[in-house]
């Protein structure tokens, strides 16, 4: 499960103040500078749709417990890859032992030679029931993980969503194009992260 998968823009305001020797002056323009560029970035916000979208993908890579769950998953697939190389070499070994013998003329019964040929066969067959075994933990754990990261997503866009009171939030996959001041991807692995962290103490 290599779920390599956020991009968000951040908007910074800043505010500069010049103080000089006609600060009056200075003063009583900003105030009535303020009251403009507050009007200002309420009809901007006025204008934007009630509803955002969220990049799934991004989320993905940055959210701590995702990244946790692929760490997790890459250690499970490299012990499935370690074990299932361990009995192609156990077997291999014991194949080359018994070509050797039958070369050499070791095999002094057919008895002798029959109960290698059914030890190798139960190698065969142990080395399929342990890497089965794995695969099925293996594809278990990548469901579960799964499972969790979505319902904990899911979980926080409502808790979230019940604050900021949007009509939807989409995933951007789902759509062609989006405006990009919609974006909500930032605050929403902020938000996951500081929960999770929270959590995770």
């Amino acid at each position: 499960m290599k779920r390599n998968l956020l991009r968000a823009s951040a908007f910074v305001c800043v505010l500069s103040l010049c103080i000089g020797l006609n600060s009056c002056a200075n003063d009583s323009k900003q105030e009535t500078a303020k009251p403009a560029a507050a009007a200002n970035t309420a009809a901007k916000s006025e204008n934007l749709p009630n509803y955002r979208y969220v990049d799934l993908d991004s989320v993905l890579s940055k959210y701590n417990l995702a990244k946790d769950y692929n760490e997790e998953m890459l250690r499970m697939q490299t012990n499935m890859e370690s074990e299932v190389k361990r009995h192609e070499t156990s077997i291999q070994s014991f194949a080359n032992s018994m070509q050797k013998k039958i070369q050499n003329n070791g095999y002094l019964s057919e008895e002798s030679y029959k109960a290698d040929q059914d030890k190798i066969t139960n190698m065969q067959a142990t080395a399929q029931r342990s890497v089965a075994n794995l695969q099925s933990n293996f594809e278990n754990a990548a469901m579960t993980a799964q499972k969790t990261v979505n319902d904990s997503i899911e979980a926080f866009i409502k808790e979230y969503n019940a604050k900021k009171g949007y009509d939807a939030i989409f995933f951007k996959a789902a759509t062609l194009y989006i405006n990009p001041e919609l974006d909500i991807t930032s605050e929403v692995v902020e938000g996951l992260n500081a929960r999770y962290n929270k959590v995770k103490k």
